[in-house]
């Protein structure tokens, strides 16, 4: 049996991830901030709830230990994050960027994904076949952010692509430290969630797909790639 964690599954990507990887004969933990929402969620599915805020050392220390007591873990979905958008769900442009701007995004975005890699890498490197996939943004790659003939380019947002270009090379880091674990970034797509106040524009069933495919991948499969459902992405 396999054992998933997802932080941020009570809604949206996570949710929907978990849903899949439930019905796919994993053992998943619903990963939330609010205990109540995290419940409802992990009872909907046919997951186990489990209480972890990814910005609290505190809360991400209970949690593994939490797991660790249940039997250990597997497949760990770095899925939990923040946008940071202004007043109307409007972005935050460049004059409007300050240090506290990309401060609030990195604490979720970037600092919990390794608070919660750092407390669980001993339990996935206990497992068999142990797998992290990092839930990344096409908003990462610097290739198309820089090219005028990609959509991407014209985001005017700072904090959120600096965030997930951190993310793609924590993954690259990790990836080269630890051989043994299949760690990926992975880009589901601009989907229709609370992140985006639903402007996105597929489903959350369709970003799922490659957050699903990349957490059952196999000893044999990539590691230390940046992936979309179509395929890899440039850096």
């Amino acid at each position: 049996m396999t054992t998933t964690l997802i932080t941020g599954a009570n809604k949206g990507l996570g949710f929907e991830t978990a849903r899949r990887l439930v019905a796919a004969g994993h053992t998943v933990y619903v990963g939330s901030r609010d205990p109540e929402r995290g419940r409802r969620a992990a009872a909907e599915l046919g997951a186990r709830a489990l209480v972890i805020d990814v910005t609290d050392d505190a809360s991400v220390a209970a949690a593994a230990k939490t797991v660790e007591a249940d039997g250990g873990l597997d497949v760990l979905i770095n899925n939990a994050g923040v946008e940071g958008r202004g007043e109307g769900n409007s972005i935050v442009g460049a004059a409007d960027t300050t240090a506290d701007t990309l401060r609030e995004l990195f604490e979720t975005n970037v600092f919990g994904v390794v608070r919660v890699t750092h407390a669980f890498l001993p339990l996935l490197r206990r497992s068999a076949a142990p797998v992290v996939v990092n839930v990344s943004s096409g908003l990462a790659s610097l290739t198309a952010m820089s090219d005028p003939d990609s959509p991407a380019h014209f985001y005017p947002g700072i904090a959120y692509p600096a965030s997930k270009t951190t993310v793609n090379m924590i993954t690259v880091q990790y990836a080269k430290a630890f051989p043994d674990i299949r760690i990926n970034a992975v880009e589901p797509g601009f989907t229709a969630t609370d992140l985006n106040g639903n402007t996105g524009v597929q489903t959350v069933e369709q970003g799922a797909e490659i957050i699903v495919r990349m957490a059952r991948v196999g000893q044999d499969g990539p590691t230390g790639g940046y992936f979309a459902a179509e395929g890899p992405l440039p850096w």
